[in-house]
């Protein structure tokens, strides 16, 4: 080939690549996902030589079962499980898999891959097998210890069949159905049901004794929770659909553990109080039949964790612990693994620490260090360790560590930045991880479970279309209090792409949201800050106000009844920092958020008017009397704090000056659609100009789905052009 055309040869494709689409509301919401679909679900064969998880290699929503071994080799689908599957359960001789599909269980046999073999394997034809043809809504698949029957959920009780196949059973008959006629929102649930509370609690809605003689059972009761009208406009008339749905100080759901004898079909129910004001943390067997039961009254004030001995029907109580200042609670517990301890993640000092609790001492030993926060359960490792995860060694992240199960120097064993939550084999060899970062959603890694630096990546979920966005990483800053020197701000930046800093661009800070200033992947919230940099020449900034997680328990606690008060002076922080950096416009910066996010864009506007141009507040939690029952822990209750509940953005609306979108789906019970239209009632009253902008039938999460997410999104984006305007200026 001659010189010239060979060179013309070479530039033309890397002309055409230099050629990208953009990034619009529309490609972010389209299906199939620009992101991909990530793994989820990962569950080691019992004999730990196979890894089961969910996934889509191809980015369809509906995720196959996979299969890989145990040393991240050998990765194949399941092709007779091709159409979506969920709940799967491993046989306890490890060569078949039960799993939900289609409202049935099903079980597919599995053949361990040789050692050795390649790293992706063809298609296994295994056919599965229907052991239930009678359909419905199961969901959370359990084998019984002994692999003799499978229970699972449905209707809001508990049922039975055997594992060969056959006829469900009925074993409770607890369950009342809801009230609401429209299926939306949080709180459209049973009035009774065997399953999750409401709010709080990680709590299983049940589990196995290791005898497969007995089942604890968490039963939630709504029939004395109040009735709440949300009107539904969709149809051929208006209609008033009822929620139980309580306020701050009214009654709770009932939340009760009970004992079910799998024989003679009969609940013992557990004698432990206030249960309409106390919620289960966690319920755990161990391996000699004795029952933890882990609960923490509703404003997180109290802690309680109780012991059923093996045989009995009595709890015993092993520790409590009182502190009047907490608020929502990051708590949780399960067996050590010498089953004789419990091990418990508390607040009993300046961070979570891991502790390893003796039934009948009264203080908790602390395992992990105390300059870090230990985030979730501790979790066995074979016999003698303990895996964790912790913000150590920077608060962005949360790394997997390893400690003997007596405490000592910790390992720490995934090493690349980002989010990584572990999945331990159970002879505690073996380790899966979904990790993630700013710019990568969650991948599949598998390693040893004992060393650092042996993961290998099992997935890769983004197409190609994902691989040509120029996504940007995150910087991580510390910033002074301007008014309280005994904090250091956290901040996180993602800047445009060649950004010129002889110019001066404009800043969205958003969304904000306590607990934002993390290394992950952002979903959809972090694809559209990633569109507004790259496209439109924003620079993005999030901060951890008060409230946050990984600072310390002052900064933490600060936040208690004080919401739309000294957390804007975080934000206040924030932005004289951002003004004293010479590409930073200071004639252009905005704010917004959703839920609390959309509380802090309202009460900023309103409390310190002329720190942002611009505001989007979406789903804002304006009047603290329409708070949920969950929202005790931060609100406390009216009876006992009166002025906490004086504290409605309403009452400010004469200060608007600034430029304010509120967005909100007309059918969100969490924070209802009622309270914006009270605050427009006194925005239009003090004479104020602002837009708002709704959804018929969206909830709380008012992006789930796709439509409203690209008319209410793009609401945001022409929001913040036509006030701020994108891109450098001189």
């Amino acid at each position: 080939m001659p010189p010239r055309l060979f060179l013309l040869a070479v530039a033309l494709p890397l002309a055409l690549g230099a050629q990208r689409t953009p990034l619009t509301i529309d490609r972010l919401v389209a299906s199939p996902a620009l992101a991909g679909v990530s793994p989820v679900a990962p569950t080691w064969s019992p004999d730990s030589r196979t890894l089961a998880f969910l996934w889509n290699d191809r980015g369809a929503p509906a995720r196959e079962l996979w299969m890989v071994n145990a040393d991240g080799r050998g990765l194949r689908r399941m092709a007779g499980v091709a159409d979506g599957a969920s709940d799967v359960t491993w046989a306890n001789d490890a060569r078949a898999v039960y799993f939900l599909r289609g409202g049935d269980i099903w079980r597919v046999p599995v053949a361990s891959a040789p050692a050795n073999t390649a790293t992706r394997l063809p298609d296994d034809t295994s056919t599965p097998t229907r052991l239930t043809s009678d359909g419905g809504g199961k969901s959370d698949l359990a084998l019984s210890p002994d692999g003799r029957s499978l229970a699972f959920l449905r209707d809001g009780d508990l049922w039975l069949v055997d594992a060969g196949g056959g006829a469900p059973e009925r074993l409770t008959t607890l369950a009342a159905a809801a009230i609401g006629h429209v299926p939306l929102g949080t709180y459209y649930r049973r009035d009774a049901e065997v399953g999750t509370a409401t709010w709080g609690g990680s709590a299983p809605a049940y589990a196995w004794s290791p005898d497969s003689r007995r089942i604890a059972i968490h039963f939630v009761d709504r029939r004395r929770v109040r009735v709440v009208g949300f009107p539904y406009y969709l149809g051929d008339s208006a209609t008033m659909n009822r929620l139980r749905r309580s306020y701050p100080g009214d009654t709770n759901e009932t939340r009760r553990v009970g004992l079910l004898n799998v024989s003679t079909r009969r609940v013992q129910w557990l004698p432990l109080p206030d249960e309409d004001a106390v919620r289960v943390v966690d319920m755990a067997w161990s391996a000699t039949g004795a029952l933890l039961v882990d609960r923490e009254s509703d404003d997180a004030i109290d802690r309680w964790i109780h012991v059923v001995a093996a045989g009995d029907t009595v709890p015993r109580l092993v520790w409590d612990d009182h502190r009047a200042t907490r608020i929502y609670n990051d708590v949780a517990s399960t067996w050590h693994p010498d089953g004789r301890r419990i091990l418990m993640t508390g607040d009993l000092e300046d961070r979570y620490r891991l502790y390893a609790l003796t039934p009948g001492e009264r203080t908790p030993r602390a395992l992990t260090p105390a300059t870090s926060d230990v985030t979730g359960h501790g979790i066995a490792a074979g016999a003698r360790d303990i895996l964790y995860v912790s913000n150590a060694p920077s608060p962005y992240e949360r790394h997997v560590w390893r400690i003997p199960g007596d405490g000592g120097t910790p390992v720490q064993l995934t090493t690349s930045p980002g989010h990584h939550t572990p999945i331990v084999s159970p002879d505690g060899q073996r380790l899966a991880v979904l990790s993630t970062d700013d710019v990568t959603p969650n991948e599949l890694y598998i390693g040893d479970a004992t060393r650092a630096g042996s993961l290998v990546r099992v997935t890769t979920s983004q197409p190609a279309a994902f691989r040509e966005v120029p996504w940007q990483r995150a910087r991580y800053v510390s910033v002074p209090h301007r008014t309280e020197p005994r904090y250091t701000l956290h901040v996180r930046i993602i800047e445009p792409p060649n950004m010129d800093r002889s110019k001066k661009y404009p800043v969205l800070l958003g969304p904000a949201y306590s607990n934002t200033v993390r290394n992950r992947w952002g979903g959809l919230n972090g694809m559209v800050q990633q569109m507004m940099a790259i496209e439109k020449g924003y620079i993005i900034v999030q901060v951890d106000v008060r409230g946050s997680t990984g600072y310390g328990r002052d900064f933490r606690e600060a936040f208690l009844m004080d919401w739309g008060g000294k957390d804007l002076d975080d934000l206040e922080s924030t932005v004289a920092w951002l003004k004293t950096l010479p590409y930073v416009d200071p004639n252009r910066l905005g704010i917004w958020g959703s839920s609390y996010g959309g509380t802090l864009t309202v009460y900023s506007l309103l409390r310190k008017p002329g720190l942002f141009q611009a505001g989007v507040a979406g789903a804002p939690a304006t009047d603290p009397a329409f708070f949920g029952s969950d929202d005790v822990a931060i609100a406390r209750r009216p009876q006992s704090h009166p002025a906490t509940f004086q504290r409605g953005a309403a009452q400010y609306a004469a200060n608007l000056r600034d430029h304010l979108l509120i967005i909100h789906g007309m059918e969100d019970d969490v924070v209802p659609f009622k309270t914006t239209v009270d605050l427009a009632e006194a925005l239009m009253r003090a004479g104020k100009n602002f837009d708002v902008a709704f959804a018929p039938a969206a909830t709380h999460g008012w992006t789930q789905r796709p439509y409203y997410a690209r008319y209410l999104l793009q609401k945001m984006v022409d929001h913040f052009d036509r006030y701020l305007g994108g891109g450098p200026r001189p």
